[in-house]
């Protein structure tokens, strides 16, 4: 039989056992195995800290789509569509991007010169302003208008050729002295009485009337010029017409082939060629002085 009071007796002892005094390798060994249980215990309550994203999410992501490397973390991104050509192209640059720099982001796209693009949001979009200064907003769109080089020389090339072969179509034209209406003036060769020409030169028109001219009808003709008036008489053996030369619409005159120093001159009395008074054998000097005199460039008192 157990006595009374032995199973306390040996729950103190167990109790008290640990209790007894340590020697001094006891004690270095026990406060060992706390120092490193501590720091095991601090090393497991930091372990999930580097689990965590480093600054704020919308910076992280400006970093991480590469848009904003230049900028530093932080920069606000906006989100647009960038319409050009009929096609639309989804962009994120930095709100406080200007004018000019959305025009190189365009051209990186686009393959469009900024120097040819007219970029559009509410207005045309100023190269110095920032988009966050015209209140640029995030799915805002963005219109692009231009032509790249290429279209360019692709729609005037063919304008251009047009141009040089009218133009070529144009110096193939037979000279008016070859045509048969004229020739059959012009092989009559020079009246006798022609006046004398000045081949290079310029001069007044004399006081004295311009004869020994033909007309289309191969009969002789004069010029009278009355500046008093402001008429030109055209006269012939017939008869002679007082033209007031307001009524005169235009005055046109080519070289005789092979007589350079003598033009045949025509002066439009009507609204079509139809109505051209042809006068053959003007000597050349007398050419321009009629033309500006009939157009009324110049006066001559």
């Amino acid at each position: 039989m157990e006595e009374p009071g032995m199973d306390t007796e040996a729950e103190t002892v167990a109790t008290e056992a640990p209790a007894r005094p340590l020697n001094c390798m006891e004690a270095e060994a026990a406060a060992g195995a706390a120092a490193s249980e501590d720091s095991c215990d601090a090393r497991g309550s930091l372990q999930p800290a580097p689990a965590q994203p480093p600054g704020d999410p919308v910076a992280q992501a400006s970093v991480s789509n590469g848009e904003d490397a230049g900028g530093g973390a932080g920069r606000e991104l906006v989100d647009l569509k960038i319409i050009w050509n009929k096609t639309k192209h989804d962009v994120r640059v930095p709100l406080d991007s200007t004018g000019s720099e959305l025009k190189q982001k365009i051209h990186s796209i686009t393959g469009l010169p900024p120097a040819m693009q007219k970029v559009m949001y509410k207005g045309l979009v100023p190269e110095d302003k920032t988009l966050r200064e015209i209140k640029v907003t995030s799915g805002a769109k963005i219109m692009v208008v231009g032509s790249t080089i290429n279209d360019v020389l692709a729609v005037n090339t063919p304008k251009d050729a047009a141009q040089q072969d009218a133009k070529a179509e144009e110096n193939k034209k037979e000279p008016l002295c070859r045509q048969k209406q004229h020739r059959k003036v012009l092989d009559k060769g020079k009246p006798e009485d022609v006046m004398p020409s000045v081949k290079g030169a310029q001069e007044r028109l004399p006081t004295v009337p311009l004869s020994g001219m033909y007309n289309k009808s191969g009969g002789k003709v004069r010029l009278t010029f009355k500046l008093e008036q402001d008429q030109l008489w055209i006269g012939t053996k017939e008869r002679t017409e007082k033209l007031p030369m307001g009524s005169i619409k235009n005055v046109v005159s080519e070289p005789i082939e092979g007589h350079e120093d003598y033009h045949m001159m025509a002066f439009q009395l009507g609204p079509t060629e139809a109505s051209y008074y042809w006068v053959y054998w003007v000597p050349t000097q007398y050419v321009d002085a009629i033309k500006d005199t009939v157009l009324g460039k110049w006066q001559y008192f």
